[in-house]
């Protein structure tokens, strides 16, 4: 029950949830035998005790390839990320840049794409830039980026099921407009009216921090690598293919912004089918925005009579 509400629309039979370990080599091969196209979408931005970055980003993705090249399946698309490099200060980084070049070694038509941070339902910038409990930073918020609308992204994935052109290419995939992280939080702000602090505290000494809390606690809050990765600003590579190659014109976030944090629907309620909203701003505001000028004079033009009997 924990995954149904992840259950993309189709008939039954038609959508099959698999179990699969990461480190089950058979239990990968079940999984992929029978497709036609693969996607790599298992990732990891933060250690656990179970699994570092390494057994997921890299490890893993190498024994997914290696099922798909066994059954020779006709395509295979990784979901790398945006800054992917072996050789970058930052351990996500580049664990991603080296699986890169392993599914390309096993897999050599392997598409791979890179998308910058990522703004949507559930996602890990507006939603943690809105949170009260998102706190503490390290570089006051200057690291820049291209933020991408996850439908963008979710076109571009479909897009590539049906152009075989896109095999053994690389996409960037990123958004129109480049952001810093304190930019972003003055448009959450603004949208949610409320002011969330956030206390600059030195790298130095919020890493260990960071990296203590993350092995106190099993779910996401943040990692010494997280910290890292607040001073590396996105790249683009010149190489890489972009949206423009896919035939898509990407959004830009702050045009979503109302969307994703006044009227978000709750996780929960679309698992369990409730009407609960996850609003960020206060029940003391309007959903509307303040009336023009022009329909504060129509208004006038009406007597409004309450009838309480």
């Amino acid at each position: 029950m924990a995954k149904r509400h992840l259950k993309v629309t189709g008939d039954l039979g038609r959508v099959v949830f698999l179990e699969y370990d990461l480190r089950n080599t058979p239990s990968l091969e079940e999984s992929v035998r029978h497709s036609d196209i693969v996607y790599n979408l298992v990732g990891r931005d933060y250690p656990t005790k179970n699994f570092d970055l390494e057994d997921v980003n890299v490890e893993g993705a190498e024994r997914i390839a290696e099922a798909v090249a066994k059954y020779d399946i006709d395509r295979f698309v990784h979901m790398s990320s945006y800054n992917a490099d072996k050789n970058s200060k930052s351990e996500f980084y580049r664990t991603k840049g080296r699986a890169e070049e392993v599914v390309r070694s096993i897999f050599p038509e392997t598409t791979i794409v890179r998308p910058a941070p990522v703004f949507g339902f559930e996602d890990k910038l507006l939603n943690r830039l809105a949170s009260a409990s998102n706190l503490f930073t390290s570089n006051n918020m200057r690291e820049r980026f291209w933020p991408v609308h996850a439908i963008d992204i979710g076109t571009a994935l479909a897009l590539m099921a049906e152009d075989d052109s896109t095999a053994s290419e690389t996409y960037e995939l990123y958004g129109p407009r480049n952001y810093s992280t304190a930019e972003i939080s003055k448009l959450v702000d603004r949208e949610i009216i409320k002011h969330r602090r956030h206390i600059n505290i030195p790298k130095r000494l919020l890493a260990p921090m960071a990296q203590a809390y993350n092995k106190l606690i099993w779910w996401s809050q943040s990692s010494a690598d997280a910290v890292e990765r607040e001073f590396i600003d996105q790249k683009i590579d010149p190489r890489a293919k972009t949206f423009k190659d896919l035939g898509i014109e990407p959004a830009d976030l702050a045009n979503f912004t109302y969307h994703y944090l006044v009227s978000a629907p709750d996780p929960l309620s679309v698992r369990y089918a409730k009407s609960v909203k996850q609003d960020y701003r206060s029940s003391a505001y309007y959903d509307l925005p303040p009336a023009t000028e022009r329909e504060r004079r129509e208004e006038k033009k009406f007597l409004h009579v309450i009838d309480d009997q």
